[in-house]
């Protein structure tokens, strides 16, 4: 169960970070710009808290570390698939 909150927390907080980043391409998390970067260091620390209690040291940071930068390396992909659709049902280029 710890680990399935520990995915989960990770993957929060690269949508916070991501949602707190000045590229941010989608117009929901807009909103989120000014208190992302806080929001997602806090879910990264109990991302890290809850990895740890499930399988220790050494391999709850290498658990934390891979799942919060495949999600930081998927969020903008995913962002560039769904509103390039958008825009270029608007004319944009």
């Amino acid at each position: 169960m710890f680990a399935v909150a520990a995915f989960a927390a990770s993957l929060a907080s690269a949508l916070a970070l991501y949602a707190g980043s000045p590229h941010c391409r989608w117009p929901a998390l807009q909103g989120w710009r000014g208190t992302g970067g806080w929001v997602g260091l806090a879910l990264a620390g109990l991302s890290l808290w809850l990895w740890v209690l499930t399988l220790g040291g050494g391999a709850g940071l290498c658990a934390m570390l891979g799942t919060w930068m495949l999600a930081m390396m998927a969020l903008p992909y995913l962002a560039a698939l769904t509103s390039a659709g958008a825009s270029s049902s608007r004319g944009e280029e």
